[in-house]
């Protein structure tokens, strides 16, 4: 049986104002208590004319402290207004389950604990990226991956796709209580990528508009410059394809073979 209080986390989307569904909206309007898990505080001041206890998630944020450490404070802070019997709402950047933690962890803790509990899309950076862009990843594929993740890992990259590495102003930070790695930890990634791509392929550094006044990010530069490059701790790499599709002949024979056998 649920109990009285319940939890909801929304997506902002991307640039402030305009990418919020209606049904988000409503739900943030109707909470008890707002929490905000955006690091602008344009966002905090945009959602006070919205709901009158709006309190920031970003000062659990600690220079040294392991994100892991941040991330469950920040749940445990939106629990404490659950069972207190409040409706609350988390409201995150982008869409609330990618590349968010926070929201999933919250969540799952509200429902083993017999609250409701439940999320609300947004238009996320992948979205933008696509749209900016223009990017179909129904069209040669698309593999992407958290940059760290990627470095600590064996994965293996279809170079004929599109690679989107997220977050690689942190990439190689294994402690998880760095805001920024620097060149050093980026030679390393490029060395991991020119396994597969040539040194001077080009790249492109990406960072979704966060305002309706701000245009993206869409530095084009080759793939070894990326070490002196500008990179923030937002910023998306995005690898084009360096090849083309290979065909596969033995199935592609095969499949035609199925097809003369059903005329």
């Amino acid at each position: 049986m649920s109990q009285s209080g319940s939890l909801v986390c929304v997506g902002l989307g991307m640039t402030l104002g305009s990418h919020i569904s209606p049904l988000s909206s409503s739900y943030i309007k109707q909470a008890d208590v707002v929490f905000v898990g955006a690091s602008d505080g344009i966002v905090e001041l945009w959602l006070e004319e919205m709901h009158s206890d709006v309190r920031s998630l970003q000062p659990f944020y600690k220079e040294g402290q392991s994100r892991l450490i941040t991330y469950q404070q920040m749940v445990d802070a939106m629990m404490l207004e659950v069972r207190a019997g409040k409706k609350v709402c988390g409201a995150f950047y982008g869409h609330p389950g990618v590349f968010a933690c926070v929201p999933h962890k919250a969540i799952s803790a509200a429902r083993n604990e017999g609250f409701t509990a439940h999320m609300e899309p947004g238009i996320s950076a992948e979205d933008c990226l696509i749209a900016d862009l223009g990017i179909d990843p129904g069209k040669v594929g698309c593999q992407q991956f958290e940059a760290s993740q990627f470095m600590f890992y064996h994965r293996h990259i279809d170079p004929s796709a599109y690679l989107i590495l997220w977050q690689i102003g942190i990439a190689g930070d294994k402690s998880l209580a760095k805001f920024s790695t620097g060149p050093a930890y980026r030679e390393v990634l490029i060395e991991i990528l020119c396994q597969d791509y040539p040194e001077d392929h080009e790249v492109i550094i990406y960072e979704a508009a966060t305002l309706p006044i701000h245009q993206p990010r869409m530095e084009r530069i080759a793939l070894n410059d990326l070490v002196s490059a500008q990179i923030e701790s937002y910023s998306t790499l995005v690898i084009p394809p360096s090849q083309s599709l290979k065909p596969n002949n033995v199935i592609i024979k095969r499949l035609a073979e199925l097809d003369n056998s059903q005329l």
